[in-house]
């Protein structure tokens, strides 16, 4: 059982906690860490163009309330330093040189959208670092994917607060009622917000994410590689990565279980975060 040395105590949340760094191979990370100093750690990896303060701290404050959980930066985005990589072979590196960084010879992930394709690479290639998997909203390797209509579509409505609205909430009164909600816990914390570093980001990410689900992979070779047990999740009308990819993952692994959460889109685990907990706390304690 790993064993953190953490600046926060447990009770510190998302939006008080530290910017913690820790820094090798040329890059150094910025993370903050919540929850007990003890237990196999829950590794947070980002979805595209978000960073650390990108998170619903409805979902990460639940999590950490009896388990490490750790949010970081990878290389190149928020705060932290080094170039952002343009495929997802070397995201997953540069991830796994921060787990090892920290210590830790075994975690948890729970890989968000492109967080997601992130944590399969990691898992299909390092066996015996990750414990178990939740995949989010997110493709398998030669998955469905229209991230640049989507967000085209998104950025053309200009009477809506926030394009992560129309990207991760479906059109339904509830749907969009839950993400103003998402919304306003996600700007609770003032100081000390992580940054946005624009293009630098955002294109060789959507770059390694489209020739992700470009990639023909036929006899699912990346999938049948994973042998931890994985929780896939959905919304029902994710429109940037539809649910058909979970539905697919879910049967090409050998250990997986599924779930679909109804009338929501790419930020269903933000739409439905106490039954997401709940169902996560429920898979990593099995």
């Amino acid at each position: 059982m790993a064993k953190l040395d953490t600046a926060n105590r447990k009770g510190s949340t998302l939006e008080t906690a530290p910017t913690l760094y820790v820094e090798g191979s040329g890059i150094r990370f910025a993370y903050r860490q919540l929850g007990p100093s003890t237990g196999t750690p829950l590794v947070l990896l980002q979805h595209f163009s978000g960073n650390i303060d990108a998170w619903d701290p409805a979902v990460v404050n639940a999590l950490a309330a009896d388990r490490p959980v750790i949010a970081f930066d990878n290389a190149g985005v928020g705060r932290s330093t080094g170039q952002t990589p343009d495929n997802v072979a070397a995201m997953a590196r540069d991830a796994v040189t921060f787990i090892n960084l920290l210590g830790l010879s075994e975690v948890d992930l729970l890989g968000f959208s492109l967080g997601g394709c992130v944590a399969q690479q990691m898992a299909a290639d390092n066996g015996r670092l990750a414990r178990k998997l939740i995949l989010v909203g997110t493709a398998p390797k030669g998955g469905e994917e229209h991230l640049l209509a989507v967000l085209q579509e998104a950025f053309s409505k200009t009477d809506t607060p926030d394009p992560r609205l129309p990207l991760f909430f479906t059109p339904s009164s509830a749907s969009q009622s839950a993400g103003l909600a998402f919304l306003k816990r996600a700007k609770v914390r003032a100081e000390d917000r992580d940054t946005d570093n624009g293009s630098a980001v955002t294109d060789p990410q959507a770059k390694a994410l489209i020739t992700w689900c470009a990639t023909p992979d036929p006899e699912h070779a990346m999938l049948r590689a994973i042998k931890q047990p994985a929780l896939v999740v959905s919304g029902s009308s994710d429109t940037m990565l539809p649910a058909e990819n979970a539905y697919t993952m879910f049967k090409a692994m050998s250990n997986a279980h599924l779930m679909l959460y109804p009338d929501s889109g790419h930020g269903a685990l933000f739409q439905h975060h106490e039954a997401f907990v709940s169902h996560v706390r429920t898979f990593l304690d099995a």
